[in-house]
């Protein structure tokens, strides 16, 4: 199952991040996803938590649009093509997605 949830404040994300690697969440199931690489980047960063930035994923595809590009992205980690269309639609207004690909991350932030 995968979890997923949106930010609009990057130190809640941050701190839903570290909350999960406290309680054993492995980093290599865990990826930040928005459309400004920067602000991504910079998530990570003060995460300290290599590999979540799931923006530098290499999908093997030139995209015309970003969107379309961040739209395979999430069907890649496990999203429908409903979801993937909602998600990016709310990436364009700024949201920025936490998504976790271990069951345990609902329970730990709810």
């Amino acid at each position: 199952m995968t979890f997923v949830k949106s930010y609009t404040n990057d130190e809640m994300l941050e701190k839903d991040v570290n909350k999960l690697k406290d309680n054993n969440i492995n980093s290599d199931v865990i990826f930040i996803l928005s459309h400004d690489d920067d602000r991504t980047a910079r998530i990570v960063k003060n995460t300290a938590t290599a590999g979540i930035d799931y923006n530098k994923q290499d999908i093997g595809d030139d995209f015309e649009k970003q969107g379309d590009e961040l739209r395979e992205k999430l069907r890649e980690l496990g999203i429908s093509n409903e979801n993937a269309e909602e998600y990016e639609a709310d990436m364009d207004e700024g949201k920025v997605f936490l998504i976790v690909k271990d069951n345990a991350a609902k329970s730990i932030l709810g």
